[in-house]
């Protein structure tokens, strides 16, 4: 049975600084993969293909772990058990301090960004609701940030049948990790990809570069990132209902009703942050959008259409 597509998906980035196979400079190595079934990649500066063997081992090791606290379809994850049960004990802390940032995050966007939107998407997802799944009116009750309970012990959903998504912050999470693994092994100037964008250090002693572009591949502009991350959120780049009409981006608090945003771009020292902020942005006016943003010291609104 095919998946359903992602809530979230690497649709408006193209990383401009990641050269083709055969035509990266000596001393530079490239790996691409996927990761939460988005297209991955990392580009790592300073090092030669045999040392970038045991490194990109250790980062497939560390894509395992997080996939195996983040999925949504790989049914022994940690976030597919809470979703079940409702409840998981001595949850992860990768899991703890992403539910942590979406508090904040819930906050900062007035409530737009909310995990808890995972019945309602599943509800209006191609196939709509059946006996497993609520009819819309059904699980726009589910929807709460109000009802997830969390804390080093435990995490728990006060409703059966609520589900958290973390689509909207767990890829940048992932480029986070990763690029803090990558300098534990001494990687100064690295591009990871994992559906957004981080960047430490610099390209040859240049920044790095990134293009945010529109779902139809139109460029919109080219930023300069050293040190910093990009996130691009496109609500409508994916459509996930039979007639195609319906974006990936719901909002919790009108269930699926045209976004405000048709794309916004959010660069932050975090991938997390930028990658939270540009999902709930989505959702905003210009200058609630703005306010949201301003919560988060050195963050920045890139582009908002």
């Amino acid at each position: 049975m095919p998946r359903p597509p992602d809530r979230r998906r690497f649709l408006a980035i193209a990383a401009a600084a990641i050269a083709a196979p055969g035509t990266l400079r000596a001393g530079t190595a490239a790996w691409r993969g996927t990761a939460l079934g988005a297209a991955a990649s990392i580009t790592l500066g300073g090092t030669g293909a045999a040392a970038a063997d045991e490194t990109f081992a250790a980062v497939a090791a560390e894509l395992e772990r997080l996939e195996q606290v983040f999925s949504l379809y790989r049914p022994e994850s940690a976030l597919s058990r809470l979703n079940r049960d409702g409840r998981l004990g001595a949850p992860p802390g990768d899991l703890v301090n992403l539910l942590a940032l979406s508090d904040a995050l819930h906050a900062a966007t007035g409530g737009a960004f909310d995990p808890t939107v995972q019945p309602l998407w599943l509800a209006l997802a191609r196939g709509g609701a059946t006996d497993a799944r609520p009819t819309p009116e059904a699980a726009s009750d589910l929807v709460g940030w109000s009802g997830v309970a969390f804390d080093a012990a435990g995490i728990a959903l006060s409703r059966p049948g609520m589900a958290l998504t973390l689509n909207g912050v767990a890829q940048g999470h992932i480029a986070d990790r990763i690029a803090a693994l990558l300098g534990a092994l001494g990687y100064r100037d690295v591009l990871v990809d994992m559906g957004e964008i981080a960047a430490r250090g610099s390209r040859h002693g240049t920044a790095w570069s990134a293009d945010v572009a529109a779902p139809d591949g139109q460029v919109l502009r080219r930023l300069n990132l050293r040190d910093r991350a990009l996130a691009v959120s496109a609500p409508l780049g994916t459509l996930i209902d039979r007639e195609r009409t319906i974006g990936h981006i719901l909002d919790p608090r009108a269930g699926a009703v045209a976004p405000e945003r048709l794309l916004v771009a959010v660069s932050a020292a975090s991938a997390a942050v930028a990658d939270g902020l540009s999902t709930g942005c989505c959702l905003l006016s210009e200058a609630g959008a703005a306010r949201a943003v301003a919560e988060f010291p050195g963050a920045r609104l890139e582009s908002l259409i």
